[in-house]
């Protein structure tokens, strides 16, 4: 924040009503408030976000909210309810043994920088190399992971199933898993060969059964997992 001196003076105090002269230095432009506000710092109270992914970076961290950027827009959503959380517990299980016999990693619900946009997203689950390439301390990049997963929800129907898909296959991603418990029947799909355009081949199958996930997983889903009963 820009610091003002206040020169101290035997001049007169000002009566009610006279009035004040500001000064503004010309090169710095008008003065910034003193406080900043509730949660911020002085950094973002001396300069204000210009972009979306500015605004985004600007925020408080809120733990218990999911802020992504999906097309240009701030979503701001609930954390992961209870059906939600035992899916992507199911997709830490399935998933697990297959990232330890590749030497990767599994993350539920990390932040994740898509490449080229910079859009951050948090899918449900991704996995891949112990040295997955970072944009900053917190965000994996897209096109250096091997899978991603969502887990569709109510309020995330149009996100898991349009925009998601075509933001994934842009920053690429090798492969996307979408589980969906909202479709009737219930269904889960693996997107693969992302291109500009979107993923090139998709598979979908009803929930129970098996679904083959493409290299560099080479792994058969069996996707009763994600079947409650």
């Amino acid at each position: 924040m820009t610091s003002r001196r206040v020169a101290r003076s035997a001049e007169p105090i000002k009566e009610a009503g006279d009035a004040e002269e500001t000064k503004v230095d010309e090169e710095s432009g008008p003065q910034e408030t003193e406080t900043p506000p509730s949660g911020s710092t002085p950094e973002r109270a001396r300069r204000l976000p210009t972009t979306t992914r500015e605004f985004y970076d600007w925020l408080p961290e809120m733990p218990h909210l999911k802020v992504e950027i999906i097309n240009g827009r701030v979503i701001v959503s609930p954390r992961s309810n209870p059906r939600q959380s035992w899916m992507i517990g199911q997709l830490v299980r399935v998933f697990g043994p297959v990232a330890d016999d590749h030497d990767w990693r599994v993350w539920p619900e990390v932040d994740v920088c898509i490449a080229w946009t910079r859009e951050p997203v948090i899918p449900d689950f991704s996995m891949g190399p112990k040295d997955a390439p970072r944009w900053g301390d917190r965000e994996l990049l897209s096109n250096g992971l091997v899978l991603g997963a969502e887990v569709v929800s109510s309020n995330s129907i149009r996100e898991d199933r349009e925009d998601k898909p075509l933001m994934y296959a842009r920053g690429g991603l090798p492969l996307l898993l979408v589980v969906d418990p909202e479709a009737n029947p219930k269904t889960v799909t693996i997107y693969s060969n992302p291109t500009e355009d979107g993923y090139q081949t998709t598979t979908t199958v009803e929930m129970g059964d098996k679904l083959p996930i493409p290299e560099p997983v080479n792994f058969t889903l069996d996707t009763s997992v994600f079947l409650e009963d």
